[in-house]
């Protein structure tokens, strides 16, 4: 898919975001039409787009191009005003408060890490699962070596398994990041929404929290909102670009960088 597409020519097509035939089986999340308005300011406007299973998407675009707004359309902080949100073919999300969304298979990350500062790297990782899982008492004891093993596996992805007993506090601000990332990899997201999580990080953790979402390929979907353009490129994934609330074009990284509204709306700046 090496060929960019315009939004402007989806539009014409009739608004459907259908100017190819549409394989809903192959889809893990559906946007369609969606418009948010914000004291008449139109944050997201007829925006469409499709998210392949187990695909790493990135989305870039200048600041106010409706990137967060569609993240919080798809996580139910913001109810668009008009359009619909699928979700594994058939899970109107517009329907589910925040907290369902979550336990339906969605996890997100803001930009700034959010962990248990005084609990160690693994009781927050054991946290994460608990409280998903909702784990009755009376099966503590049976699940322990399972819970155990889940943990051993998830700080070997996120690159922490010299630190399990160590304060989360304690950790640079990249590992806060692959924590939380551990965090929810611990409650089982079939998809993840990770908002520029490699702000703040050093050249060596950015190289690595790339290499972590290209291991996550195949095995979880991934959308990633990030600024860093070395970075995207690190990813070799379908990159879509935002603008004024519309898809302005999405193709892989060398298609949408020779692009020349891409470059004047956004990478010439």
């Amino acid at each position: 898919m090496s060929d960019v597409t315009s939004d402007t020519n989806q539009t014409q097509t009739g608004g459907s975001s259908s100017a190819a035939p549409v394989q809903s089986d192959d889809a893990i999340l559906e946007i369609s039409n969606i418009s948010v308005s914000f004291d008449g300011f139109k944050a997201l406007n007829d925006l469409s787009m499709r998210f392949i299973r187990n695909e790493l998407r990135c989305i870039i675009g200048p600041n106010g191009a409706g990137k967060t707004t569609m993240m919080d359309c798809i996580t139910g902080k913001t109810r668009p005003d008009e359009g619909t949100c699928i979700f594994n073919n058939s899970v109107d999300l517009s329907k589910l408060s925040e907290a369902e969304i979550a336990l339906v298979g969605i996890g997100r990350k803001f930009q700034k890490p959010t962990v248990f500062e005084s609990h160690t790297v693994f009781e927050n990782l054991e946290l994460a699962m608990k409280t998903d899982k909702r784990v009755r008492f009376s099966l503590f004891a049976v699940v322990d070596d399972v819970m155990r093993d889940r943990i051993a596996d998830t700080l070997r992805i996120v690159n922490l398994n010299e630190h399990a007993d160590q304060l989360a506090g304690r950790l640079s601000h990249g590992q806060k990041q692959w924590l939380e990332i551990g965090m929810l990899l611990m409650q089982d997201p079939q998809l993840l929404l990770l908002d520029e999580p490699v702000a703040g990080m050093t050249d060596d953790e950015t190289e690595r929290t790339g290499e972590l979402f290209n291991s996550l390929k195949g095995k979880h979907s991934l959308v990633v909102v990030e600024h860093d353009m070395d970075f995207v490129a690190q990813l070799k994934s379908m990159v879509t670009v935002l603008d004024q609330g519309s898809m302005l074009c999405e193709g892989e990284m060398a298609a949408v960088q020779a692009n020349p509204k891409v470059i004047e709306v956004y990478l010439g700046r």
